[in-house]
């Protein structure tokens, strides 16, 4: 079991200058372009795969880092660089952690390189779970997977909301509901191959932040897939059944939600994010601070400009403290008793949309206008307080957690 320590080894600090140089001199210059158009920046993923950024196995080597500081490092670094961007270089991400969690190591080795395609033809993954009932609450999910013996498929109908790259993905994963009588525990992933017949993109989103990230709807009107798309298999499937069953018969266990268990070690990556924005938003307002001269001194010499920015960066190091703790933690087996996970992403995330308020306000009239990145970096925080479980969210599983009451 690795040591927790806040010192990088030479090799993390190699990734960490490598990224960095990546996110300064590829994605910053791309920015401010992609965020007015709206669009997915392909040119910038594709850059990132021709070095290696895009691709499995940087990720791989990043998730399994055992101090557990890989993943979060990259995070920062990228999102550093810019959020929207970055989000369209890891959003592929998500899917491939999907299959990793529960798929075969047959389904492993045949959708993720799908997922990726390679440095002349990248493609991008999406991961479908939210849907517009069913945010947060998860037990209301009504995308319904059925199976169809006969021919050995299963058909999918429903709609997914908030899909990162839904729609444009080259392989979509599905979380449906195979059994509606046990709630939560009766949901299965699948793969949704490319060019399935039924599945379409719905609306896309036109968003207040990280507008260089593509957001829609993702309908599923029969669509169907065959039986070796369902992630692990049916017998794995019909056993974890059988099990949840049981325990509704027997009255039930306080058995922690498996999906609130993998949010639970995954929120620590959404932190690491915010940390990215908050920190750049914050140097931005440091530099300004310097080099902006009224009542003939440098502003940073006046005290209210002064505490904010030791404010600011005393919010972002103890943010990345909580980060990289929670990242220790989940790759150690080191148990959630206090949600850390949760706590991680909770103040993360808060710092990121407060400091980058801060920075609009230290820079002034021109901290709100597009000249100036801040004002771009202040739309792109609100997200974090949002997405992967609101704040609320966070401190009803924290609150729940501390109480010894179950996570649903």
């Amino acid at each position: 079991m690795a040591e927790f320590t806040l010192e990088l080894n030479d090799d993390q600090k190699q990734v960490k200058d490598w990224l960095h140089g990546f996110a300064a001199d590829v994605i910053r210059p791309a920015a401010s372009e992609w965020d007015e158009r709206e669009e997915t920046p392909w040119p910038v993923i594709q850059e990132a795969a021709k070095v290696g950024i895009y691709s499995l196995d940087f990720y791989a080597q990043q998730f399994f880092d055992p101090t557990g500081l890989g993943i979060p490092m990259a995070m920062e670094e990228l999102f550093w660089g810019d959020a929207g961007i970055a989000l369209s270089i890891v959003g592929t991400g998500l899917a491939a952690v999907g299959v990793l969690a529960n798929g075969t190591e047959e389904q492993i080795g045949t959708w993720i390189p799908q997922m990726y395609g390679d440095a002349d033809d990248v493609k991008v993954a999406a991961f479908c779970s939210s849907e517009p009932d069913a945010g947060s609450d998860v037990a209301s999910m009504r995308t319904r997977a059925v199976y169809d013996a006969a021919k050995d498929e299963w058909v999918l109908n429903g709609t997914k909301t908030w899909a990162t790259n839904g729609g444009i993905a080259n392989v979509h994963v599905v979380v449906a509901v195979v059994d509606p009588d046990i709630g939560s525990k009766g949901h299965a992933s699948f793969i949704v191959p490319p060019d399935t017949p039924g599945l379409s993109q719905g609306q896309k989103f036109k968003k207040h932040g990280i507008r260089a990230s593509h957001t829609a709807e993702v309908v599923l009107e029969d669509v169907r897939v065959p039986g070796h798309c369902l992630l692990g298999g049916k017998e794995k499937l019909d056993e974890r059944l059988a099990r949840a069953r049981e325990r509704a018969k027997s009255g039930g266990e306080r058995v922690k939600n498996a999906a609130m268990a993998t949010f639970e070690a995954s929120r620590p990556a959404v932190g690491a994010m915010a940390v990215g924005t908050a920190r750049a938003a914050y140097e931005v307002a440091l530099d300004y601070a310097k080099t902006r001269s009224q009542f003939g001194r440098p502003i940073i010499d006046n005290q209210g400009i002064a505490f904010q920015l030791a404010d600011m960066r005393t919010r972002i190091d103890a943010a990345r403290l909580l980060v990289w703790r929670a990242s220790w933690m989940a790759t150690t087996g080191k148990p959630f008793t206090s949600a850390e996970g949760s706590m991680s992403k909770l103040y993360a995330s808060e710092t990121a949309r407060d400091v980058t308020a801060q920075a609009i306000q230290i820079l002034g009239g021109n901290g709100f206008t597009r000249e100036y990145p801040v004002e771009r970096m202040h739309r792109d925080a609100a997200i974090y307080t949002i997405f992967e479980g609101t704040s609320e969210i966070q401190r009803l599983v924290i609150a729940r957690t501390l109480s010894g009451m179950p996570i649903r």
